[in-house]
């Protein structure tokens, strides 16, 4: 059996744990799938470069809004698929290959799972092998979950790891789900000529949102999709190419493809975790501590298979942590996720940090509200925009700002003063009075809601 000093279960996140302050030591990466993970293969960056996309053929659409006559043509999918995907591909294909070029690195392409306290049994193309290690980490990531009707039933169905390489966008797409996922690709291929339908059970999409984003984004979206809320599929028929969902009401959905976007599940069952001696909570994520240490003595767990918040940026920030950790063991530092910014990058964009007003009435805080409307300044103006807004929640006296909730065009890049702000505690009346903020600029919209606050 070959002993590893250091073994990196995923090359996702996971691949960042070990950089040159490593060197000398004996470090093996095994990767099942993808070099990159779920981010660069399926996820987050091919997902918003065809979100980009479909953003620029909405401002086609949408320009005579400004007194510019255009049409929209068509988008060409197969040449915008191949153009994000050979890029990324390419990017996968590097990072695996400058891997296996390091000559104090192995790299086994197989899935690994424990035998023992720091044991593997990597199951390879070639055959399996057997290896131990002085160190372990777990970064296996998750997979998107897949309803039992839809399983069970035989019949093909996409997920966000495959939809995005189809060779065309069908005709008609039923989208299973009403959270970011599943907003940002119906946006992709709505764009892309699909007539979509959403399927979600909760009765506005985006429900983990504050509840004015949830509530608003889903009436804007009423006339780009047919949705049917409060709805859940019972079974899935019909033949490839022609499906037949009927949902729980009777009711049913025809579609030439099925997308299933209901959530994710991390990847801790496929490893046996037991062997190992590494714990788990109720939802499968591994446990770990603020250090990212597993219950098992010597294995660290980063990412989506343990993470509260299954983000790309948490665990990148995670991998961080552990990289430290395993150099520095006298010296341990923690993983923070109290205040974690997230985005859905739709048209209109989204972005929030802290709690939501439901969080806040539901936890039983003194607090105040504070809006202000993209249409209510010069940029808005510009932008002819009528829907977008920023909402601000803070601690009345204190002026502790409690959350920040953006909806509008650079959102993501709006709400990054918040959570600066939030981050170094400070408070709200300081962060509207005290540096200037440019006019005309978007900015405006979040300095008018610090100045709505009562305080």
């Amino acid at each position: 059996m070959r002993h590893h000093d250091l073994v990196v279960i995923g090359a996702g996140s996971g691949n960042a744990v070990v950089d040159d302050s490593f060197a000398g030591l004996d470090v093996a990466i095994v990767e099942e799938r993808w070099f990159g993970g779920t981010c660069l293969n399926a996820g987050c960056i091919p997902s918003k470069m065809l979100a980009y996309t479909a953003h620029v053929a909405r401002t086609v659409r949408d320009a005579g809004a400004h007194d510019v006559d255009a049409e929209l043509r068509t988008v060409r999918w197969r040449a915008a698929r191949d153009r994000v995907f050979g890029r990324l591909d390419a990017e996968r294909d590097s990072g695996r290959r400058d891997r296996e070029q390091e000559d104090a690195i192995t790299v086994y392409e197989g899935s690994a799972r424990f035998t023992g306290p720091r044991t593997l049994r990597i199951d390879r193309p070639d055959g399996p092998v057997d290896i131990s290690a002085g160190r372990i980490v777990v970064a296996v990531g998750g997979r998107p979950l897949v309803p039992a009707p839809v399983a069970e039933a035989g019949l093909p169905y996409e997920t966000s790891d495959t939809v995005m390489r189809i060779d065309a966008p069908p005709r008609r797409l039923a989208v299973l789900g009403g959270g970011y996922i599943a907003a940002e690709l119906a946006e992709v291929f709505a764009e892309a000529g699909s007539s979509v339908t959403i399927v979600e059970k909760e009765q506005r999409l985006l429900g983990p949102q504050d509840e004015t984003v949830a509530e608003r984004f889903t009436e804007l979206v009423r006339s780009r999709y047919d949705l049917r809320l409060g709805r859940e599929v019972t079974a899935l028929g019909g033949r490839p190419g022609a499906l037949l969902l009927t949902l729980d009401d009777g009711t049913t959905v025809d579609a030439d493809m099925l997308l299933v976007a209901v959530g994710r599940v991390p990847n801790g069952d496929r490893l046996n975790l037991d062997a190992a001696g590494i714990t788990t909570h109720d939802d499968g994520r591994v446990r770990v501590d603020r250090h990212q240490r597993t219950s098992a003595e010597g294995v660290f767990a980063l990412g989506d298979v343990c993470s509260p918040v299954p983000l790309k940026h948490v665990a990148n920030r995670e991998a961080e942590v552990v990289a430290h950790n395993l150099r520095h063991p006298e010296d341990l530092i923690a993983c923070d996720h109290e205040l974690v910014p997230a985005a859905v990058f739709t048209r209109p964009e989204i972005a929030s940090v802290g709690a939501t007003e439901q969080d806040c009435r539901d936890k039983g805080l003194d607090y105040r509200v504070g809006m202000a409307d993209y249409g209510d300044i010069a940029y808005g103006w510009a932008m002819e925009d009528t829907t977008g807004f920023c909402k601000v929640l803070a601690e009345p006296g204190t002026g502790r700002l409690l959350g920040a909730h953006l909806m509008g065009a650079q959102a993501p890049t709006l709400i990054q003063p918040l959570v600066l702000a939030m981050t170094l505690g400070i408070d709200a009346n300081t962060l509207a009075n005290s540096p200037y903020w440019i006019h005309p600029a978007l900015t405006e919209v979040v300095e008018n809601a610090l100045l709505d606050l009562d305080l």
